[in-house]
């Protein structure tokens, strides 16, 4: 055994809403998480805080690691986009760490996907698997929208993406998502994938449907327009969420495209799995094979729900790992 693989690592991933942590060692058989906790960001006024009272909860302690969080990462430091907290490499390691390396969540995704295993996944439509050489996506609603890539090679290489994909231009695919990104514009300058596929996007979204067909919404939270949507599919709820699915659709194919992902898309974040009976009856899978000429190119691309809690810290170890390989080198 490596002195790298003996060590205990810190993993986390910190997002608008919750932070998780965990102690990693790598094994034979890959990455295992051990002494995991989470908690509501709101629970701690600081990042470093956060941290601090999970590593003061450890009797083990960790001697570095790395922790993924909800926004992009510049020199070492992060200004989570959908949350108060701000953090650096630098600052962590005032804790008594080793290095700790930042990097965003949906890179963490990307890293873990390929070692999430089979029953921390639900099939979303397309073959079994996809092809093995080629690039996955991760993407996914919650708090915001995260999106990454897997770039992989035919001598295994991997490489993650981070990316801000969920900021890129929302793009209407019939004459009621022309309506729906008309009413936005009268709120945003720039009407981002944000803007409708996340928890407060859903919020938009159910309340522009309603302004188009001329109904009052009184609804303030989008877990009461998904509560109502899978008790009464049929009701002005359910058609929202059915419309946020079908958006989603559309937006997997697009970065299925854009990233050239034949190895598969992998749908995460905290909303999908929270829906998945609804979201399996959908109009996803059609939008998302809607492509017009590239429709055989997304027939062959397997999708899949993300319903493995852990996912990203499974990532942010496998990051963890190589980073102690090359310091024990």
């Amino acid at each position: 055994m490596s002195r790298a693989s003996e060590r205990t690592l810190l993993v986390g991933d910190v997002g608008g809403t919750n932070a998780r942590f965990a102690l990693a060692r790598w094994t034979d058989a890959g990455p295992v998480l051990e002494h995991q906790e989470s908690f509501p960001a709101s629970e701690h006024p600081t990042f470093l805080g956060g941290v601090k009272a999970f590593i003061d909860g450890c009797a083990d302690k960790p001697t570095g690691g790395v922790i993924a969080v909800a926004g992009p990462v510049t020199d070492g430091a992060i200004d989570l986009t959908n949350s108060p907290w701000r953090v650096s490499e630098d600052e962590l390691r005032t804790l008594g760490l080793g290095p700790v390396r930042l990097i965003n969540d949906f890179e963490a995704q990307a890293w873990g996907a390929p070692v999430v295993p089979a029953e921390g996944l639900e099939r979303l439509g397309g073959p079994e698997v996809g092809d093995p050489h080629a690039a996955i996506a991760v993407l996914g609603p919650g708090t915001g929208f995260g999106v990454s890539a897997l770039a992989r090679d035919r001598e295994g290489r991997e490489i993650a993406l981070p990316s801000e994909g969920g900021h890129a231009c929302f793009a209407p695919n019939d004459a009621v998502e022309d309506e729906v990104l008309r009413i936005l514009r009268r709120r945003y300058d720039r009407v981002s994938i944000e803007r409708l596929i996340c928890g407060p996007g859903l919020l938009n979204l159910h309340r522009a449907l309603a302004e188009i067909d001329g109904r009052e919404s009184r609804i303030d939270e989008p877990a009461e327009i998904t509560r109502q949507a899978m008790a009464e599919p049929n009701s002005p709820c359910g058609a929202s969420l059915a419309r946020f699915c079908a958006i989603l659709g559309s937006v997997a194919g697009d970065i299925a495209l854009t990233m050239g992902a034949r190895g598969g898309v992998y749908v995460a974040g905290g909303i999908a799995p929270r829906i998945l009976p609804f979201l399996k009856a959908s109009p996803f899978r059609e939008r998302f094979e809607r492509k017009g000429r590239f429709q055989p190119y997304l027939e062959a691309i397997p999708t899949w729900v993300v319903t493995h809690k852990q996912a990203a810290l499974l990532g942010a170890a496998r990051v963890a790992w190589a980073q102690e390989k090359i310091t024990a080198a």
